[in-house]
């Protein structure tokens, strides 16, 4: 083989690493900022979803409250043996099944979904969060070993810093009361 074709094939290959090597830089800051946004969408989405849940859970829990209590209340007036078909009858006005000595109500179904949103709501928060780490922690491993390391430096592809929070951070636009876990107050 010729010095000259040797040379070539050496050059080719390594201008197409710089190039390889240049385009995991530029693309790992667009997944990483692509995350940022992520984490902000779904510390969003757990500051409006939460509340209402919360909110609708407490409506449904005194509705069944005081359904019960009028059952109960209609139970002791039938004891005494006074005329109870009114309190009877508005209490089973608000429940839709068949009269029973103990109807079977729903709050238990209703809190069990609120507790599975709140358990899928930071589990997205948590792997959204966990992108992120994962991203920078890549970018910044390139960035600092050998051979890449000369690359990052050519183009001045600086360190990044990862996960930052609204209070230390102005590259996000989720506000501090979105930044806190909920919490549920049934």
């Amino acid at each position: 083989m010729n010095i000259t074709l040797i040379l070539l094939i050496v050059a080719v290959l390594l201008v197409l690493w710089v190039v390889s090597t240049y385009n995991f830089f530029v693309s790992s800051k667009a997944r990483i900022k692509a995350s940022i946004q992520e984490i902000g969408n779904q510390l969003k989405r757990q500051a409006d979803l939460i509340p209402n849940l919360e909110s609708s859970v407490k409506g449904y829990l005194k509705h069944e409250k005081g359904i019960l209590e009028m059952l109960s209340e209609a139970r002791k007036l039938v004891s005494k043996g006074q005329d109870a078909s009114k309190q009877i009858g508005e209490a089973l006005s608000g429940l839709k099944i068949i009269v029973e000595s103990n109807p079977e109500l729903k709050a238990n179904t209703v809190v069990e979904n609120l507790m599975n949103e709140l358990r899928d709501t930071s589990d997205k928060v948590m792997y959204a969060r966990r992108l992120m780490i994962d991203l920078t922690a890549d970018y910044n491993v390139k960035r600092a070993t050998v051979p890449t390391n000369i690359v990052a430096n050519l183009f001045k592809f600086e360190e990044l810093k990862g996960l930052e929070t609204a209070e230390t951070g102005e590259h996000l636009t989720v506000s501090s009361p979105e930044m806190k876990s909920p919490k549920v107050n049934l």
